[in-house]
């Protein structure tokens, strides 16, 4: 199962990472896309200084009408789509190396893989695709899940279907493309809006699951986690705090992946048919979809205004939950449910579980916003035209390949028959925290805050 494999995956890389003091900044996938998304930025930024440029691995598909025309496309991007696997595969290949994972596999893995993003963008480009708004990303998540359902994954392959490292990079990306001033301006608004909507979800979940339908505590926990905070990260990390079972864990990730399919699809359409603003829409995506991977997907049909509202709203506001959420749910378990007791005494959990769950990544994030903006403003007027459209695109066609094998990763892992199996009281109680959010999102991105999200989206694409 998917969720199973997410699951493993994540414990065994907390079991070589915690505790693990500096040795811990190399051999986790959070910090590795810290590392290779600021990397990124910095290198194409003294490229440009130096009159450089990234354009050798910068691959774009021209839109066409005809399927004759696209040999003459991709013939003219063949070398640069070489450089653009060799770096990549480079660059991940060694920090799957440090990370102590199979090499080999792998690269393998990641070459299938890559071919089928190459495959998706090129259809993407097709102008038929285009004006049914089927962008690359979702593109990807329909392809994926068709293959995924119909064809068994081997092994090897499924080593290279890393589908938070390429999420988490490519946020990381987008943080530069994110002026750290909007963060400032409306990262207390979006904090704000996300605490509401995300405690409300939680308590919802939390306790129909508990007390409506008699789940154990930290089986509803760990659902309320996924529901209302980020998804498969809030699953596991609350999970593991609150020392739920690997099933449970596992359901709530499968709860999470089913929620998260139906809206990458679902919530751009609604946004379209009562005309919402790009930036309501992101804010409304951001505070209603669970998993940064589809939300993404779906906000990025709203162009840069719509990303840039729904990571204020998912990244900023609630992934950095997840460090705080565990230390509370933790100290709950442990002094109240579990009731363990060492010399006499309940056990109490330390502060150091803040920052072990905290989502590395999104310093990532806001790291990259804060090294663009403040060289920007350094620099001269046309200058700072020239990153904001040369270095900039070149990292917004970076992070969009990142996205599109998440996305590819997301939809071939998903199972449909595995999914059907799980249950109904899970699915009931995460289907009614559900609700929940989307109606709390709704009220605040559509009519509370719509007029404020709009101009963020707006200030954004004009920036």
């Amino acid at each position: 199962m998917a969720a199973e494999a997410a699951l493993d995956a994540s414990k065994a890389n907390n079991t070589k990472t915690n505790g693990g003091g500096l040795k811990s900044l190399f051999t986790k996938e959070d910090w590795w896309a810290v590392w290779i998304g600021l990397g990124v930025v910095i290198l194409a930024l003294i490229l440009y200084a130096a009159g450089g440029s990234l354009n050798g691995i910068i691959v774009k598909f021209k839109a066409y009408d005809n399927f004759a025309d696209l040999p003459g496309i991709v013939a003219g991007q063949l070398p640069k789509m070489l450089g653009l696997y060799l770096s990549m595969a480079v660059v991940f290949t060694l920090a799957i190396g440090v990370m102590g994972r199979n090499v080999g596999k792998f690269l393998a893995g990641f070459t299938l893989l890559f071919v089928m993003a190459i495959l998706t963008q090129i259809f993407a480009a097709w102008n038929v695709a285009k004006t049914l708004n089927l962008e690359a990303p979702v593109m990807a998540l329909i392809v994926g899940m068709i293959l995924g359902n119909f064809i068994k994954i081997p092994e090897w392959f499924d080593a290279g279907m890393r589908t938070e490292f390429y999420v988490k990079t490519g946020i990381v990306l987008f943080g530069a493309t994110l002026p750290f001033t909007v963060i400032l301006q409306s990262g207390p608004i979006a904090f704000l809006q996300a605490t509401v909507v995300a405690v409300s979800t939680f308590v919802t979940i939390y306790f129909v699951a508990s007390k409506a339908f008699g789940l154990e505590k930290p089986f509803a926990a760990t659902l309320g986690a996924g529901g209302s905070i980020c998804g498969v990260s809030a699953s596991i990390a609350i999970g593991s705090s609150v020392n739920a079972k690997k099933d449970h864990v596992s359901i709530a990730i499968s709860m999470v992946v089913v929620w998260a399919t139906i809206m990458v699809f679902l919530l751009p359409v609604v946004c379209r048919a009562i005309g919402l603003s790009d930036g309501a829409s992101g804010a409304l995506i951001g505070t209603s979809e669970f998993a940064d991977a589809a939300g993404i997907a779906a906000a990025a049909q709203f162009g840069d205004g719509g990303l840039a509202t729904f990571s204020l709203m998912k990244v900023v506001g609630r992934d950095i939950f997840v460090g705080v959420w565990a230390l509370v749910m933790a100290i709950i378990s442990v002094t109240m449910w579990e009731a363990k007791k060492v010399d006499g005494a309940r056990q109490k959990p330390g502060a150091g579980v803040i920052w072990e769950r905290f989502p590395k990544f999104v310093l990532g994030f806001f790291i990259a916003s804060i090294i663009v903006t403040l060289v920007i403003m350094a620099s001269s007027p046309e200058m700072g035209a020239g990153i904001n459209k040369d270095v900039l695109g070149w990292i917004k066609n970076l992070r969009g390949w990142c996205f599109v094998l998440c996305f590819l990763c997301i939809g071939l892992t998903t199972r449909f028959k595995e999914l059907a199996a799980v249950g109904w009281k899970p699915f009931a109680a995460f289907t009614i925290g559900v609700a929940m959010n989307v109606c709390l999102g709704f009220l605040f991105s559509t009519v509370i805050l719509n007029d404020y999200w709009t101009a963020v989206g707006a200030a954004t694409m004009a920036a």
